[in-house]
């Protein structure tokens, strides 16, 4: 199970680095990557155990049978509003 959970974030994380080299000038390349992604991941990744384990607990005492899948709502949830920015406002550069 871990193994394969490890081939899915290696399926994320190296496009990421590709991705991001290209969305930035080289004068600023280093801290506009290093800054989203430090922060995307440090905020929104760290915030993920707590703000999952309040939302089963609320769950569960609130007697809701769904209770077990309510600690995804957070992490589905940035995920979306992530692809609906990044669909909108990340130009495409190929060819450039």
């Amino acid at each position: 199970l871990v193994f394969a959970q490890v081939i899915f974030v290696t399926m994320v994380y190296g496009p990421v680095a590709a991705f991001l080299v290209e969305l930035f000038p080289v004068q600023v390349r280093y801290t506009s990557m290093s800054l989203p992604y430090h922060i995307g991941n440090g905020v929104f990744g760290g915030l993920v155990p707590l703000i999952g384990t309040w939302a089963v607990a609320t769950a569960t005492l609130s007697g809701y049978s769904w209770s077990l899948y309510a600690g995804l709502i957070y992490p589905i949830t940035v995920a979306v509003i992530t692809l609906i920015i990044g669909t909108l406002y990340v130009k495409d550069r190929r060819g450039q």
